[in-house]
């Protein structure tokens, strides 16, 4: 049973293929671009870490925007039941473990590493403040590991949509 219009699924792939390009360029640019000027630029880790603290959590709200976009998106087309735009198992799985990653750096990982950023910047004393820099650190390494993940199962997704676009006879999905 066909529920989905064409726009409505070109509305809806548009909308993926645009939270998807947030994801994986925002990251890209992130990593390529930020962070290299701000280490290149600022004067101290302090000033060069804060800044960088909020870089990543305007790039965390993109990325609710986006889970959210391609949350609801997979669900209008699996709903629709048109085999045009059906929601296959790999991408099913590799959105899962994106938002399940993402939500980890969120609501776990984030705030802890934020708390460790305010405490290592408030330490008196050499000794004070190398242990808590080798603590935030501790916590920043699964970060950006967790992040360079959602990056390349970003990619991984981008790929199943375009294989899926190519196997379709030019329907994207």
């Amino acid at each position: 049973m066909r529920r989905l219009s064409h726009w409505g699924a070109v509305c809806c792939l548009t909308l993926e293929w645009l939270a998807l390009g947030l994801w994986v360029g925002g990251m890209a640019v992130l990593i390529g671009a930020v962070i290299p000027a701000v280490f290149n630029t600022f004067g101290g880790q302090d000033s060069g870490g804060l800044f960088l603290t909020r870089a990543f959590e305007g790039y965390q709200r993109f990325v609710i925007g986006a889970v959210a976009v391609l949350c609801a998106s997979c669900w209008y087309r699996w709903w629709s039941g048109d085999q045009a735009v059906a929601v296959g198992r790999g991408e099913m799985i590799v959105l899962v473990a994106m938002v399940v990653i993402v939500s980890i750096i969120i609501l776990v990982l984030h705030p802890q590493a934020v708390a460790l950023q305010a405490e290592a910047f408030a330490a008196q004393g050499d000794a004070a403040k190398k242990a808590a820099f080798e603590a935030l650190f501790r916590v920043l390494m699964p970060i950006r590991i967790l992040y360079g993940v959602t990056l390349v199962l970003g990619v991984v997704l981008m790929g199943i949509k375009t294989n899926r676009s190519l196997t379709m006879g030019g329907a994207a999905s």
